[in-house]
């Protein structure tokens, strides 16, 4: 007997609450607070938001951030993990999680772009080695609060940040959108109202200010990651390093 029975539209609206609070916590604690030291974060924060990652995608962050920091390096040269000039836009899309699997079993790129990340007795014991663990928490966290449906609202969690991240954000954009700076790099901003990745479709103003913590760059762009960083900054959970884009 599940302990919660939704109609179908609140298991839609709970699975999206879910699948966004995932992609959420990328954005603010691996791509932000990790990858680019863009703000601090209190080790509560830190910590929660690390958990649920590891919870609902199996993250490890000494890989995420190393693939990502070489991506920088390297962007949209063939050094790229994975550039959709490079390789196509289609393989990307649909491929973007093998793509990044690969660069992540690199040891060279964890060794040379991994630095500087969590190395804890939690990291080290239990969110590294038994990634796959905390996924079949979820499911059984799933399954145990909705029944039968929480196995759907499971597989839509495990799909979720790698077709939306590692393929539409890494695919499309890398080539389709507009773009506030000329780089010589590819990148753009697929919308300006950067809401379903948390902000990460701003990503030709990210390519541009990096080390920035604020994504959107005019009055008309909305970067839904900042308001949630402005939150934490309200209730001492988090205190930017950087201002805002210039």
């Amino acid at each position: 007997m599940p302990l919660l029975e939704l109609t179908a539209t609140g298991y839609v609206l709970v699975t999206l609450a879910m699948t966004h609070a995932t992609i959420a916590a990328a954005s603010i604690y691996l791509h932000r607070h990790q990858a680019h030291r863009a703000l601090d974060l209190h080790p509560l924060a830190s910590h929660l938001l690390r958990l649920w990652l590891w919870l609902t995608a199996g993250m490890k962050t000494r890989e995420w951030v190393a693939v990502h920091r070489k991506h920088h390096v390297a962007a949209d040269t063939v050094r790229d993990p994975h550039s959709p000039q490079v390789l196509g836009l289609g393989r990307v899309l649909w491929l973007g999680t093998l793509l990044y699997q690969r660069a992540a079993s690199d040891a060279g790129t964890l060794q040379q772009y991994g630095k500087g990340t969590p190395a804890d007795w939690l990291e080290r014991h239990v969110y590294e080695p038994l990634s796959r663990f905390g996924i079949l928490i979820m499911l059984m966290m799933d399954v145990g609060l909705f029944g039968l449906p929480g196995l759907i609202v499971w597989v839509v969690q495990m799909l979720w940040v790698p077709f939306w991240a590692a393929g539409v954000l890494n695919g499309l954009g890398h080539s389709w959108g507009y773009r506030n700076y000329r780089r010589t790099d590819a990148a753009r901003n697929i919308v300006p109202w950067g809401i379903l990745l948390s902000g990460e479709e701003l990503h030709n103003n990210h390519h541009a200010h990096p080390g920035s913590a604020k994504f959107s760059r005019h009055w008309w762009e909305i970067d839904i990651g900042w308001v949630y960083i402005r939150t934490l900054e309200w209730l001492g959970l988090a205190r930017r390093r950087r201002g805002a884009l210039l």
